[in-house]
């Protein structure tokens, strides 16, 4: 069973940097890729970044593009997703996944399991 325990996330002001971090704790992902998504109320999740099994390919949606850099470290199987530059529009709750094959994803339905959400707000 893979349980993914998220932490970081909080209220900024436009223009401050934050760090998520997601860890496996049953240490079953290394071989899978992974992922950040985000949700707003009353809107869908929304695919943010994502990255292969090894770290060595990583996408961005445009809207981060530039501004947020996912990463991860196998040893400590955590990933992690560094924002810069937030914006107001960034504020959502932000999920991890775990795909269901080496690569990562920006399609929801190839995540097999999600960490708990984690605030973020970001103000004007």
């Amino acid at each position: 069973q893979v349980r993914l325990i998220q932490s970081g996330g909080g209220e900024v002001q436009a223009g401050a940097s934050l760090r998520l971090s997601c860890t496996d704790t049953n240490r079953t992902s290394s071989n899978n890729g992974m992922g950040w998504f985000r949700q707003t109320p009353g809107k869908a999740r929304e695919f943010v970044a994502h990255i292969n099994w090894n770290g060595g390919i990583t996408v961005y949606d445009d809207s981060v593009k530039g501004r947020f850099t996912i990463s991860r470290d196998r040893a400590s199987s955590t990933t992690f997703l560094q924002m810069n530059s937030l914006k107001v529009e960034d504020t959502a709750v932000y999920y991890c996944g775990i795909t269901r094959f080496s690569n990562g994803s920006d399609v929801l339905w190839d995540y097999r399991y999600w960490g708990q959400g984690t605030q973020v707000t970001v103000s004007s």
